[in-house]
């Protein structure tokens, strides 16, 4: 199906695997948060936010609370361009209705313009449904035998990082995914924190994020804190993180670190691995990793 097939990606994460299954031709469709590999910001945009641009993190967390609760969307979904583009295969989720344009949307989308695409919704709550979703993606796009061959490397590099991290101390790691207010990094982050070497806080493996009372986040007593706010590239995650690391509940914490998360934490696609990667060289290496972690303390 590889040749001439036409794939609209409505997830971030699912044009990075596009990519790497070398579909970049293919894609003719993309939302505006498709930033990586740098070609895909080359390929017509179908989405848009409905946030304001200006909007502080608490702000932003009302309209988002407003959104998941029935309210006003966060995303436009472009239904002319969709129409004009027909394509073959959709990738979407169901997974965060306010994190990308959710599956239900966008069947209603599809539907209203009598388009008869195939659908592949990728609804990760651990790596290794991360590592299913790149080889649903090869099978529907006929690259079933590259995915699979990407997927065992990917397996492998983890297996990697728990040989280096096994039998060392396991530090009290506090990953917080929004800081006003705060929200711990949920679904597959404590595993990310756990491959790595981490005692994962006030989080479980698989389970979603939730919001936090800031005295549940003193009262837990982190030794790290990985400030990883959803979405965020390095920069911006630094230029918050600072002010927020001076926070009295997070005073006994030694280290705190600032994450590129729009990267390599909060979208399940296949650099998860080497957010792990980069969390382990924090916790028992060097620290710092250049482009992934900033050391704020």
């Amino acid at each position: 199906m590889m040749g001439g097939v036409r794939i609209l990606s409505l997830l971030p994460s699912a044009t990075e695997i596009a990519c790497l299954l070398g579909l970049e031709s293919s894609l003719v469709g993309v939302t505006h948060e498709c930033d990586w590999p740098p070609v895909a910001r080359r390929v017509r945009r179908v989405t848009r936010s409905l946030l304001p641009k200006d909007a502080k993190p608490s702000e932003v967390d009302k309209l988002v609370s407003t959104a998941a609760s029935g309210g006003a969307p966060t995303h436009w979904l472009d239904r002319e361009a969709i129409a004009e583009l027909n394509p073959d295969v959709v990738l979407t989720q169901d997974l965060c209705a306010v994190c990308a344009v959710p599956r239900g949307h966008l069947d209603a989308a599809l539907a209203s313009l009598g388009l008869r695409a195939e659908v592949v919704s990728l609804d990760p709550s651990s790596i290794a449904d991360v590592l299913a979703g790149i080889e649903a993606v090869g099978r529907a796009t006929g690259t079933e035998v590259l995915a699979k061959e990407i997927t065992s490397a990917l397996a492998s590099r983890l297996e990697e990082v728990g040989h280096r991290v096994s039998g060392k101390p396991r530090p009290r790691v506090l990953a917080l995914e929004w800081g006003d207010p705060p929200y711990n990094a949920g679904h597959w982050v404590p595993e990310m924190v756990e491959r790595a070497g981490g005692n994962a806080l006030l989080g479980q493996p698989g389970a979603y994020s939730r919001r936090l009372a800031w005295g549940e986040v003193a009262g837990a007593e982190p030794e790290v804190v990985v400030f990883m706010p959803c979405g965020y590239h390095l920069e911006a995650a630094c230029a918050e993180g600072r002010e927020l690391a001076g926070r009295a509940e997070l005073a006994g914490a030694a280290r705190f670190f600032a994450a590129d998360s729009g990267g390599y934490f909060s979208r399940p696609g296949p650099r998860l691995v080497e957010g792990v990667e980069a969390l382990a060289e924090a916790l028992h290496g060097s620290g710092e990793v250049p482009g992934v972690l900033a050391r704020l303390r």
